[in-house]
């Protein structure tokens, strides 16, 4: 055997043989590990119980659930909360959600809500329509709803994600739509049976009349200059008429000066 040879096998690093009792170690080590994750994940102590939900005001821990896909019990560690995320956004009350788990047993929900500014009638319950008349929720009975209804008429063959076609109901939006959140709240109905005489009524039964629909641009910033003194004024107000170009209110008992704008220093 040649010297070059001979100096290649003495380089060569001895191979040394696995002892049989750490693979054993290892196999028991990663059993337990197994056996940790598995306790972890299936154990009741973190199962989903508690839904924390914020950003709402009118989307429920039970339509959280629905929309989510989710229920109680499950393991908490089995929901994938972008698969979460992604089933609430199908919701087209929902605008955006971020889901994050909470241990134990705590899911959190932020929502923005897409804001629903009226309730109108349909062939199987009511509707709830966005600024731009999208309808973002349906139900069978009347709900408890801090936002006007539209009454005098009613959708046919409307669901979830359609867009409204009634030429009434889209004139009021434009009105709802010039208002804000809690001028909104004020309302109670606007009634449409009438198009020669609309009225709104705000939740004190103070009647807005506003006649047709024409000027109405105009009207949409009258009401809204008036909602938003009402809570100032210090006499009862029984209705305010914007249909006539000059806009009069008649006080309980008593009617002012037809040429009375109502505005800012209205009493």
């Amino acid at each position: 055997m040649d010297e070059d040879k001979l100096g290649t096998l003495e380089m060569r690093p001895l191979r040394r043989r696995r002892s049989p009792r750490r693979l054993l170690k290892g196999l028991a080590f990663l059993l337990i590990c197994g056996g940790l994750v598995a306790f972890i994940v299936y154990s009741p102590l973190f199962t989903l119980q508690r839904v924390r939900l914020q950003g709402n005001t009118y989307i429920t821990e039970t339509d959280i659930l629905t929309s989510g896909r989710l229920h109680k019990g499950q393991p908490l560690f089995q929901l994938e909360t972008s698969e979460v995320t992604q089933n609430l956004l199908r919701d087209l009350r929902i605008e955006s959600a971020v889901v994050r788990r909470r241990l134990p047993d705590t899911l959190e929900v932020e929502i923005t809500e897409r804001t629903p500014v009226a309730t109108v009638a349909c062939d199987y319950g009511y509707l709830d329509l966005d600024r731009q008349g999208k309808v973002i929720g349906s139900y069978k009975s009347l709900r408890k709803m801090p936002i006007p209804m539209i009454t005098g008429v009613k959708m046919h063959d409307m669901y979830i994600g359609d867009d409204n076609k009634d030429t009434r109901v889209a004139k009021v939006l434009v009105l709802l739509a010039s208002l804000n959140q809690e001028a909104i709240n004020s309302l109670s109905e606007i009634s449409v049976a009438n198009p020669e005489a609309v009225t709104a009524y705000t939740n004190q039964s103070v009647q807005i009349r506003l006649g047709n629909f024409e000027r109405w641009e105009e009207k949409a910033e009258q009401t809204k200059e008036f909602l938003h003194n009402l809570p100032n004024s210090r006499h009862q107000i029984e209705f305010v008429d914007f249909s006539y170009t000059a806009p009069f209110i008649r006080l309980k008992d008593k009617l002012v000066d037809p040429e009375a704008k109502v505005n800012a220093k209205a009493q």
